[in-house]
């Protein structure tokens, strides 16, 4: 069991118990020396749980609201500020201000290339969300390619199902009514355009375009949002 894991396990038997238990019953439970509940009693505590008690007599967890330190991947923390935007543009004065401390508090906890490919792009554009449809391109290969990116050479179909084949920079994916799509600069058109993921025949990575991502989203943003 990794450390982490042991931690919350450790939070997990203190969480379910409404009187002390001692070091030696813990250890028992998470097979580990009694040292090792007392070091990790010890980090727990240093973390903010409000842990109370000592050894011999015994540990309880008091009540009160700890979330021990989260290990978050990339599409996770883009779930969470997904949310995060929903309520700044649907909540009142009171969650927006809770947005910005949540955001702050996130970010502080980020290594700065996460943090770069996490809030240097939005992950919704206005308009209400139903269900999405699918195609055949994954919305992972957009995102992959928006972190990294990656020109992408796309086979795209129109409303009319005319093909075309076209040169993008991807640059935000945004939840529109009944479709997703991806904002992206087109090298065909020399503008910013979107396109519907789900119309997306294909798409292959093509070398990487060298334009500062959030320099484009500013500016597709005025292109095409006006703001």
């Amino acid at each position: 069991m990794s450390r982490s894991g042991r931690l919350l396990s450790l939070l997990q038997l203190l969480r379910g118990r409404r009187t002390p238990v001692t070091a030696a019953a813990l250890a028992r439970d998470l097979a580990i020396s009694e040292r090792t509940v007392y070091r990790d009693i010890a980090t727990l505590i240093g973390e903010g749980a409000p842990i109370v008690g000592e050894a011999g007599l015994g540990y309880v967890l008091r009540p009160g609201m700890f979330l021990p330190p989260l290990m978050l991947e990339i599409e996770e923390v883009e779930a969470i500020l997904l949310g995060l935007k929903y309520v700044n543009q649907r909540g009142d004065d009171v969650l927006r201000r809770a947005v910005v401390t949540t955001r702050a508090k996130i970010s502080s906890m980020l290594p700065a290339s996460v943090q770069i490919a996490a809030f240097d792009e939005p992950l919704a554009m206005p308009g209400p969300v139903g269900e999405q449809a699918e195609g055949p391109v994954p919305v992972s290969v957009i995102r992959r390619a928006i972190r990294s990116q990656e020109k992408l050479e796309i086979a795209y179909a129109d409303a009319k199902n005319d093909h075309s084949a076209r040169i993008i920079w991807p640059i935000a994916v945004g939840f529109m009514e009944s479709a997703r799509i991806v904002g992206a600069w087109c090298e065909l058109r020399q503008d910013f355009r979107t396109f519907r993921i789900d119309r997306i025949v294909s798409a292959v990575e093509c070398g990487r375009y060298t334009e500062r991502r959030a320099t484009l989203l500013k500016r597709m943003h005025t292109a095409l949002l006006g703001s």
